[in-house]
């Protein structure tokens, strides 16, 4: 296994993590590496497939 294949964000973890603004669900985005909160307008990134779950970090997505 390379390195990036041991980064990879586990998508089975979505079943524990919620979103730290609204404790709502978050959806994973494979493309750009995000869990987004469409309840709170919120994309957090991952990491080295760590998710970094901080409302100071995450970015606003706007509503459509």
């Amino acid at each position: 296994m390379t390195g990036a294949d041991e980064r990879k964000f586990d998508p089975k973890m979505l079943e524990a993590l919620v979103c730290p603004q609204c404790q709502g669900r978050l959806s994973y985005d494979a493309v750009a590496q995000e869990l987004t909160s469409k309840a709170a307008h919120l994309a957090y990134p991952i990491r080295a497939g760590i998710p970094v779950l901080l409302i100071d970090e995450a970015r606003v997505i706007l509503k459509d």
